[in-house]
């Protein structure tokens, strides 16, 4: 089965924007893993606007799971999952100022940075995962860099799903059955919701690990939290 992650980025978003503790990130994450989710993700931003750096430190020690640090591999940041000893990391090629992850990394330019930052990480023990697209090049680039997973980005998916499934999966397929072949794990978020989660799922082999933020705790205010995630781990199953 492939595992979920929630990402709570927006539960920090809604208390950030009236100041005080209201709603309660960490009994949120502490929620999430009582309601089935296998793993918590966070992705602490240089200017703070969602999930703070004490954020990171304060969760760490109540999950069970698995919690995976998404961001920018700046210096801070690497500091930051090194120190909290994070069981995953998930590098982005974001802007300081960059509203929502929107591209993977391209590799092949990318290279010898990933390397030097992946290096470092592992040297700690904290398996790591880059965001790259569906594009073979950059997987096999992906390989060279010693990342021991990649996750998708899945928004191209999510775009073209509604007129034309099939042809919005099947890079993501081939994608997949290229990392599997050169023995990489594999990961995938951006976009995926209840309506095209499942699909996804069925049609992309050798799926370790989902991420899903903003979708999944818009459905939660409808639905509630728990049957929210007991939803989305059944287009899992």
């Amino acid at each position: 089965m492939t595992t979920l992650s929630v990402n709570i980025n927006k539960i920090a978003t809604l208390r950030n924007s009236r100041g005080g503790n209201t709603p309660n990130v960490l009994e949120v994450a502490i929620s999430c893993q009582k309601f089935g989710a296998q793993g918590i993700t966070v992705h602490p931003r240089p200017d703070e606007r969602h999930i703070r750096r004490q954020d990171v430190f304060d969760i760490k020690p109540y999950i069970n799971t698995e919690l995976n640090i998404e961001g920018y591999p700046s210096e801070e940041f690497i500091q930051l999952v090194i120190a909290v000893k994070a069981h995953q990391v998930t590098l982005v090629p974001d802007a300081d100022n960059q509203l929502t992850s929107d591209h993977g990394w391209d590799t092949i330019t990318n290279q010898s940075f990933l390397k030097g930052v992946i290096a470092r990480f592992k040297a700690e023990g904290i398996r790591t995962s880059i965001f790259v697209d569906p594009d073979p090049v950059m997987v096999k680039g992906a390989k060279e860099t010693g990342t021991d997973r990649i996750e998708l980005y899945t928004e191209s998916y999510a775009k073209l799903y509604t007129s034309d499934p099939l042809k919005a999966v099947a890079p993501f397929k081939d994608a997949a059955l290229l990392a599997h072949q050169l023995g990489l794990g594999i990961n995938a978020g951006h976009d995926l919701n209840l309506k095209n989660l499942s699909f996804f799922n069925d049609h992309v082999p050798y799926l370790d690990e989902v991420s899903i933020g903003h979708a999944l705790i818009a459905d939660a205010l409808y639905l509630g939290l728990k049957n929210t995630i007991q939803e989305y781990l059944s287009c899992l199953k």
